[in-house]
């Protein structure tokens, strides 16, 4: 495959096989589980009913976990643009981390190389667009925190591995907290960032809906600071990437 890997298959995946115009998304998770062990032993038992077709181990070790021309269980509910339920469109890489209930940690250096690796690969073979390598809380921002505001995208992007905005954050750092100055500049950034590719969640109100979707772009784009409220810096960052 051109990178070292591991075959540690899991029985958890659509047995039809898919045609590599059919993958769009590369999307990351975090286990957030206790232990690795119990994480990959999970993604490989019937019952679980989860999978993913890449693991990165804390040591950088990968593990093939589901070939890619078969669709994994990894995504869930979810939706980027007008594309719904992206397991049949989609990569999903696992790596380990407790997650936020169980001790958030930094990804280690080793598990960062194999990530970025691991990137180049797929970026190559499936000509994944950079706007479409997420996080599980940009497709699943009610139900999902993952990767979480540890993952390395702003690195990533200067590998061009990734979608990061173009701003000076020592810059923009001035207009955080800053309130925006109409009603129209608010609903302006939810306008950009449904152009970017979050969408409305269905059942929920208007508010709620919104704060769940600022907080993904937080944990996204601006990772410093993650509180759900809109300010002038989310603003700038959101406008940017439009």
């Amino acid at each position: 495959m051109g990178i070292k890997m591991t075959a540690s298959y899991s029985p958890n995946f659509n047995l039809g096989k898919r045609s590599k115009k059919k993958i769009k998304f590369i999307i990351f998770h975090y286990t957030g589980m206790k232990t690795e062990s119990g994480a990959i032993k999970k993604l490989q038992d019937p019952k679980s009913k989860v999978s993913s077709h890449f693991y990165i181990k804390k040591n950088g070790a990968i593990l093939n976990l589901v070939p890619v021309s078969y669709e994994a269980w990894h995504a869930g509910i979810s939706n980027w643009k007008n594309y719904k339920s992206l397991n049949s469109s989609s990569i999903g890489i696992e790596i380990t981390n407790p997650g936020h209930q169980h001790g958030y940690k930094n990804f280690s250096p080793k598990q960062i190389i194999s990530i970025e690796k691991l990137l180049k690969y797929l970026i190559k073979n499936y000509k994944v667009d950079k706007r479409f390598i997420l996080g599980h809380s940009d497709i699943s921002p009610n139900r999902k925190k993952d990767p979480g505001e540890k993952f390395p995208w702003q690195t990533l992007a200067k590998k061009k591995l990734a979608w990061w905005h173009s701003l000076n954050l020592k810059k923009i750092k001035k207009f955080r907290k800053v309130e925006l100055n109409s009603k129209a500049e608010k609903n302006k950034f939810f306008k950009n960032l449904h152009k970017i590719g979050y969408n409305n969640i269905k059942g929920l109100s208007t508010i709620a809906s919104n704060k769940y979707l600022t907080t993904a772009f937080q944990r996204r784009f601006r990772q410093s600071l993650i509180n759900g409220k809109v300010d002038k810096e989310c603003y700038l960052i959101s406008k940017n990437l439009i």
